[in-house]
């Protein structure tokens, strides 16, 4: 299986373990020294720039219409203006409000009624880098941008064997309730209505630094497959005992990612999913979500291009109802005052000392 990369900095070893124990879980915040994706590339337009967020963090991506894309914090020097509303001009961005011109690396580069030799501080810059349809920032440390990778592959999005979808929404609860919700995959039983009634058996977990994985097998027990299942899995399926347990989901939580992939034995993935939940309040209780769906094509040519908005709407519904609870948990953390969860599971356990270990307490830090 794959390793963490050694380079990357390690975080996930509390120096005290008792402690993180007690530590709520929906008052950890993300680690801002990984690379998160802030923006679809295709947001940000040849001599635009965009405003977008990490952790209440402003953060202006601009590209000019020559060179790669660079990221600043949203706040012009001056009045605080936000220079995601100003003008592209050549290799900078100039603030709306008086002019005042801030290059690439963040430097003040011009005030049209000041003479060149007094130019004031310039503004933060943020590490930046574009991938696969995404523009990445690193928020934390700039120091350990070089040294902290990217996702070496973003579910199968460059192979041409797949189709992959990009998709996103803004979710109004804490990153964690995202990881358990797609961790657990005991909760099918709320998506009968899409899926048909699925019971899953759990195979087990792993658990190493920075990562904690699941694996699962199902069998159908009623209800007829949906067509989006079926374009996913390449055949029509039934109840039947030949398709049951017959396939294995490993789904993965590797900090601050998640994955899921379904394959029978040793055969490529019939899906293969990437997603990341980024912060958006400062209190982080609202996420964006970044995810690519790959599914592998069948041997018909053209039969999945074809029959791609039955699977997007497929998939859109057992979002929206993934969406639905995790909003409602949400809320009920803050009706209550806490995290009142009765956790039984072992891997979801797991998977909440692993987000303890590799986030930041509450009381350790901000990401300012």
């Amino acid at each position: 299986m794959t390793q963490t990369d050694p380079a990357a900095p390690v975080y996930c070893a509390p120096a005290n373990a008792a402690e993180a124990g007690r530590v709520d879980i929906r008052t950890v915040r993300s680690n801002p020294d990984y690379w998160y994706p802030v923006a679809w590339s295709r947001e940000v337009k040849p001599g635009k720039t965009i405003g977008t967020r990490y952790a209440g963090l402003p953060i202006a991506l601009v590209r000019p219409k020559e060179g790669p894309v660079f990221a600043l914090e949203d706040r012009c020097a001056h009045r605080q203006v936000p220079l995601s509303k100003g003008e592209v001009k050549g290799d900078s961005v100039k603030c709306c409000y008086h002019g005042w011109a801030y290059g690439r690396s963040g430097r003040c580069i011009d005030v049209p009624y000041l003479g060149k030799g007094k130019l004031p501080n310039g503004v933060r810059t943020f590490p930046c880098r574009e991938q696969d349809g995404m523009i990445f920032v690193f928020p934390g440390n700039p120091e350990k941008a070089e040294t902290t990778p990217l996702p070496p592959a973003l579910a199968r999005a460059a192979n041409p064997a797949y189709k992959t979808r990009y998709f996103g929404r803004e979710v109004g609860c804490h990153y964690s309730f995202m990881h358990e919700n797609l961790m657990d995959m005991n909760h099918q039983f709320m998506h009968s209505k899409q899926m048909g009634q699925m019971k899953p058996r759990f195979l087990g977990q792993i658990k190493e630094p920075g990562l904690v994985e699941a694996r699962y097998s199902f069998a159908r027990t009623g209800g007829s497959q949906p067509l989006g299942e079926a374009l996913i899995f390449g055949e029509r399926r039934d109840a039947s005992a030949k398709f049951q347990h017959r396939d294995v989901m490993t789904i993965r939580t590797e900090y601050p990612y998640q994955t899921l992939r379904i394959q029978t034995g040793d055969e490529d993935p019939v899906m293969d999913l990437w997603i990341v939940y980024v912060p958006q309040s400062a209190d982080e209780l609202t996420n964006r979500t970044f995810g690519l769906l790959s599914v592998k094509r069948p041997k018909i040519p053209g039969l999945l291009d074809m029959a791609w908005p039955f699977l997007v709407a497929f998939t859109e519904r057992i979002f929206a109802e993934d969406r639905e609870i995790v909003e409602l948990e949400q809320k009920a953390w803050r009706e209550l005052g806490g995290d009142h969860n009765v956790e039984v599971f072992p891997v979801i356990n797991a998977l909440r000392d692993l987000l303890k270990e590799c986030g930041v307490p509450p009381a350790s830090g901000s990401h300012a």
